[in-house]
């Protein structure tokens, strides 16, 4: 099932006072850096709300698999809450992915934000539930975000306005345009949805990857594994993110550049989106456009979110 056959479910947009819910769906957290994430939602308006058993700890977890996945099902049929955030990422949300009650996430639908680890649940909330969902800082790493990060998120969350993403120090590694879907996130976390019955189907869709500490020998083996899996077979194009940690940005883009040559889709390298800094928040799951001759991610939706 591609994504364009998936009925779109918006969240409706937040207002200032509107109460945020705070969920650890994946690794424990740093709590002085929670806090102060905390105070930059408390800046821009919002309340914010998180249970007390979320600061719970099992090993590398944020507690146990039916704890996190309680506490995420929780946030989505609690009416007083209005958007949910991660506390940070990590390791974990692949777990919970079978405890998720998705029939109560078709039914309230909520504006839901994260990255990197959180990546399984922004492409399975979607192919699942139809939720469109937003690509962004979680509450651990908003406490040492850029004014950039900050605003773009700002503006994402409050502002009602057509959304276009400029790369400023774009690599064109296949240029061309295309339109689709924008879907994707963490190279790693996806690969380990392939084979599994929450792997995504990307069809026709703008996939943006972005990662963290993987070599580039690495790099190019989960490329291959999905590749020889098909999942970039019918794909629209192509957007990256950043990179960190992962050696020169050149030997990585080289990766992608070997491993597609023979594909015709268009390829966009340099965008802040990912794990360094700044981080800007993009929609999942609505139409964008990729041009690399400008370097710019436009969505034709006016909003985001619906009134």
């Amino acid at each position: 099932m591609s994504f364009d056959s998936i009925h779109k479910k918006k969240p409706a947009r937040l207002f200032t006072g509107d109460t945020i819910g705070i969920i650890a769906p994946s690794s424990p957290f740093d709590k002085p850096k929670f806090r102060k994430g905390l105070s930059v939602l408390e800046e821009i308006g919002f309340t914010v709300f998180f249970p007390e058993n979320i600061f719970e700890q099992k090993g590398y977890l944020a507690g146990s698999d039916a704890h996190r996945a309680k506490m995420l099902n929780s946030m989505f049929i609690d009416s007083a809450v209005k958007g949910i955030f991660c506390a940070r990422g990590g390791y974990g949300a692949l777990r919970i992915l079978p405890l998720i009650d998705y029939d109560s996430i078709s039914l309230n639908p909520k504006l839901f934000i994260g990255c990197s680890d959180i990546t399984v649940l922004l492409n399975t909330f979607y192919s699942k539930c139809g939720l469109v969902s937003l690509h962004g800082p979680m509450i651990e790493s908003l406490a040492e975000a850029s004014d950039q990060t900050k605003q773009s998120l700002h503006d994402m969350l409050l502002k009602e306005q057509a959304l276009t993403i400029v790369c400023e120090n774009r690599v064109v590694i296949h240029s061309g345009l295309a339109s689709g879907i924008m879907a994707g996130g963490n190279l790693t976390t996806l690969c380990h949805l392939v084979g599994t019955p929450f792997e995504p189907n990307f069809s026709d869709q703008i996939l943006l990857l972005e990662d963290i500490g993987e070599s580039p020998y690495r790099i190019d083996r989960l490329l291959i594994h999905m590749k020889m899996a098909g999942c970039f077979d019918h794909i629209a194009g192509l957007v990256l993110g950043s990179f960190k940690g992962c050696g020169e940005p050149d030997v990585v883009y080289q990766v992608f550049d070997d491993i597609f040559s023979n594909d015709c889709f268009p390829i966009l390298a340099g965008f802040d989106i990912g794990h360094d800094e700044p981080n800007l928040t993009i929609p999942f799951g609505i139409t964008a456009s990729l041009d690399t001759a400008n370097g710019k991610i436009s969505y034709g939706e006016f909003s985001f979110c619906d009134s």
